[in-house]
Order: structure tokens, then sequence, then C-alpha cells
């Protein structure tokens, strides 16, 4: 799997997927509404602002709302995931929903946000769990092959960058390289569960005219690449997707025989 879920996490990147939750017409509405009533700023304060500042203030940034968060947030198997590591996950999750919510206007349902964000590390936990029943292991050249991927994925130069840039975060090498073993039993019992898929002409060529049809949306002057030169990038895309699709239905699988309880 290209999509590197559990160190990712630790990146502040996406977990299965997770995205920014938005609020429904209400919150719009609100969001609206307090737009107008910046807008109606009396004269005089208006001749105070500088020439051309008027309508420039950035929102403020929302913050997470992480009280009542129990500690510990679900039970898998008779395995606890803490609120600690939640509330961790949460704070990454929820920078990138309110960063989209500057620029949509929308307000992040957090409510919602913590749901999925609980039944993406329950998933978590479930593959977990099935890979080390199962006995899986990782070979040394496997975790040199997957931590290489994910130096790359994040843009940096080197392992030692990479594991770094965890530190910072909190997270020592140890820890690391723990994560690291897990992340590749997973990838390994999922692609043995999952087996070879290799997309055809036709699915290529869809997701070819996806991409044009979506710079053309986006009223891009740059000129798109061939088709053959793409073909690379779709394919991998096209395989990331079928990876992500069959992840959730093993997840899925997976619970229906899982003692299950979630306390958010």
């Amino acid at each position: 799997m290209k999509k590197k879920w559990i160190m990712a996490l630790s990146l502040s990147l996406s977990v299965f997927g997770l995205a920014a939750c938005n609020g429904g017409d209400d919150a719009a509405e609100e969001n609206n509404e307090e737009t107008n009533t910046q807008e109606e700023t009396p004269a005089e304060n208006n001749e105070e602002m500088p020439e051309g500042a008027e309508g420039n203030e950035q929102p403020e940034m929302p913050e997470a709302d992480l009280d009542g968060v129990p500690d510990v947030v679900a039970t898998v198997n008779g395995q606890e995931i803490s609120g600690e590591e939640f509330k961790t996950n949460y704070e990454a999750q929820f920078q990138q929903a309110a960063m989209q919510s500057q620029m949509t206007g929308e307000e992040v349902d957090q409510d919602q946000l913590k749901q999925q964000l609980v039944e993406g590390m329950v998933g978590q936990e479930l593959l977990i769990q099935e890979a080390d029943n199962r006995d899986y292991t990782a070979s040394d050249e496997a975790l040199d092959e997957t931590l290489d991927e994910l130096v790359q994925q994040n843009g940096l130069e080197s392992t030692d960058e990479f594991i770094a840039a965890l530190e910072e975060q909190g997270m020592d090498e140890q820890e690391v390289m723990t994560q690291l073993e897990t992340q590749v039993k997973v990838d390994q019992f999922i692609a043995d569960e999952a087996g070879e898929f290799e997309p055809t002409e036709e699915e290529l060529q869809e997701a070819y005219e996806q991409v044009k049809a979506q710079q053309e949306q986006m009223g891009g002057e740059q000129e798109l690449p061939s088709f053959d030169e793409l073909r690379p990038d779709l394919e991998q895309q096209l395989i990331s997707q079928k990876e992500s699709e069959y992840t959730q239905t093993l997840i899925e699988e997976l619970r229906e025989g899982a003692d299950v309880s979630i306390n958010l």
C-alpha cells in the first residue's frame, strides 16, 4: 500500500481517507450572517482603517473541542484506545478540517469528525490485531523500503530527517520503528487478502478524462501532459483507490466478529 496510514497519522496526515467534515446549511447561514455583520462597519471605523484593508481580515482559526473525551474512547477485543491517543490524533485531523473550513466558510462539524476518527482508529486496531493473529512479520528489507517511501511521500531528504520530524512531535526512534514494523505487517496482510490488481485500459482512460475535466473546471492554463506521460501516475492512483476500498471492506468483515465498544 502506498498510503501509509499508521506513520502518516503521526505526521498529521489522513487516516483511511478521513477528510474535513463540513456543517450543514444552518452553519453556512450563521457564517454568512457573521460576514454581513462585519461588512456593516460604521463609516467612522472605516476611516481609521488603512486604504484597501477592508475585507482583508482572515477569520480566526476555530479551536478543537476536546471537552468530555473519556480516558478510554473505545475498546476493541479487550484492547483499549486511550483518550490521550485520540486527542493527539484529533488535533491533527481538526487542524486540517479547520483549514478547509476557512476556505469554504462552513463550520467544522466536530461531533461528526470525532466519530469518523474513532471509527478509523477502531478499524486500524482491527487490522493490527488480525495481522498479529496471523503471525505476520516485518523483514529488514520491507522495513527499509517502507521507510524510504514515507521519506519520499513527506518530501524529506533522508531517513534521519524523517525520524527527526517525528521526534519533534514527541516520538522517539524506538517508537517510530515499532510503528513502522506494525505498518509493514498490516500492509502485507492487506496485500495478501486483496491480491493483485491491474487497472484496465478503460479505467485508465476514464481517470485521465477526470483529470482533464478537473483542470478545465479549475481554469488551469498549463497544458495537461499526455495520457502516456500520466499513465504511471494514473495506474498508481487507481491501485491506491482499490486498496482503500478493499481495506474498508476488510475492516467491515473483521468488525462483524469483533467485540467493539465506543465511548464517545
